[in-house]
């Protein structure tokens, strides 16, 4: 049996024992031990899964990781989503649909904060839901509106999946960072057309509210100042190269803490119960490191991927047909597994394919995942944002979020057809 065949028979049942519910980063670690014993009988198990996490655990770009995810805690913890919620209320509320609106522009703010698309939908699920309900608001724009806006927490720097990216494509954080501005600025004003527009179809889904004073204005902006802080000293600083990602997410960590403390909403409790939060989250990404490491070797000992490029490469096609295939295919892998896993999966075999043989720019490809990330977080059946909303308010329709969330999706589509006909727009800032 030849090693690449080896390699596929172990694809395959890498994702069937995905599909049996299997722990991705046990999947992986087991596929990978196995794969390579198959290979390499003399190999050493204790030294593939040494290797791999001396890695993971030694590596510096992964120490950020920590802190946003303890960022995302505390900021929850000192009310900073209400703020950000009020502020944008004042400012864009009086647009038909303005809380959907709102919503989505606190799920901006919050998202340069917390870095985490799950914590984002959550907190505005117990943030935004209740006000939209107040005010007559459809389920469908409800439930789209919230985890549709929940996906910028992914794409608005800082981003935990962008940072998994660079570490397994060894780009700079930083570079992805800038590279994420303009696709997420375009990302929130489109999402406004997406809410426009279905108003536009059904006006009765969300009404105007009163347009607020300016006084109004200026009493919400100063309530959140310290949010506004928060994120301008640790973006500004990170942007301008006063200091780098890992010392910007540090002050980022040590600002939301004091703010914590200053409003004295820190119990013993929550911090106890946000650090055990923060510590499950932050194991499981670095498990999940581990196993992709280990799958990574067997695959590159199988000669799969390579064999992948070559074949690809013998196709003679456009570069941008064989690019719109794989997003394509990733869009539909979205659908039936978590988008970050699919995104670790494929890794070995795309990245090559994308960058190395069709000469796109990895920094591109990685916002671009991110971007497809975003559509697998609220699509059927495997969307994450859509179990956390549904788990948070079962009164919601399975039915009900997927209608609020097609215009969404397709938004989504067409900014990713955007970026892949003009991949400079997106790198004009780094």
């Amino acid at each position: 049996m030849s090693p690449v065949l080896i390699g596929l028979l172990g694809l395959a049942a890498l994702l069937a024992v995905i599909l049996l519910n299997v722990p991705i980063a046990a999947a992986m670690a087991a596929v990978g031990v196995l794969g390579t014993l198959f290979l390499d009988a003399q190999a050493s198990v204790f030294s593939l899964f040494g290797t791999a996490t001396v890695q993971a655990l030694s590596s510096q770009e992964l120490i950020v990781i920590p802190l946003f995810i303890l960022m995302g805690g505390f900021a929850i913890i000192a009310g900073l989503s209400k703020e950000i919620y009020r502020l944008s209320h004042a400012w864009i509320g009086h647009f038909r649909g303005g809380l959907a609106l709102t919503t989505v522009g606190t799920s901006a703010i919050f998202g340069a904060i917390c870095g985490s698309s799950v914590a984002t939908t959550a907190t505005m699920v117990q943030v935004a839901l209740p006000e939209m309900r107040k005010r007559g608001y459809s389920n469908a724009l409800i439930a789209g509106s919230i985890a549709g806006g929940g996906t910028l927490g992914s794409l608005i720097p800082p981003s935990v999946i962008m940072v998994v990216y660079a570490i397994l494509t060894q780009q700079s954080v930083l570079d992805l960072f800038r590279a994420a501005i303009i696709p997420s600025i375009m990302a929130v004003l489109l999402y406004f057309v997406a809410i426009r527009l279905v108003l536009l179809r059904n006006p009765q889904d969300g009404e105007a509210l009163p347009r607020s004073t300016w006084g109004e204005r200026a009493r919400a902006t100063g309530q959140a100042r310290l949010t506004l802080m928060v994120a301008g000293v640790m973006l500004g600083g990170i942007y301008s190269g006063i200091f780098t990602v890992n010392e910007g997410a540090a002050i980022g960590v040590l600002m939301v803490l004091v703010t914590c403390l200053v409003r004295r909403r820190l119990t013993r409790e929550n911090f106890i119960q946000t650090l055990i939060r923060a510590a499950s989250n932050i194991g499981m990404i670095y498990l999940i490191l581990i196993g992709a490491e280990i799958y990574k070797s067997f695959l590159t000992l199988s000669g799969l991927p390579a064999a992948t490029v070559d074949w690809v490469g013998g196709l003679d096609l456009p570069p941008l047909l064989i690019v719109s295939v794989v997003i394509l295919l990733y869009i539909l892998l979205g659908c039936l597994f978590d988008a970050m896993a699919a995104m670790i999966l494929t890794m070995p075999f795309v990245f090559p394919l994308v960058v190395g043989q069709l000469g796109y720019d990895p920094v591109w490809w990685g916002i671009m995942n991110v971007m497809i990330i975003e559509i697998g977080m609220i699509t059927p059946p495997v969307g994450i944002n859509i179990f956390v909303l549904h788990g948070m308010r079962p009164d919601l329709k399975l039915r009900q979020i997927y209608a609020g969330l097609t215009p969404f999706v397709l938004i989504d589509v067409l900014r990713i057809v955007i970026f892949l006909l003009f991949p400079g727009l997106m790198l004009a800032l780094v």
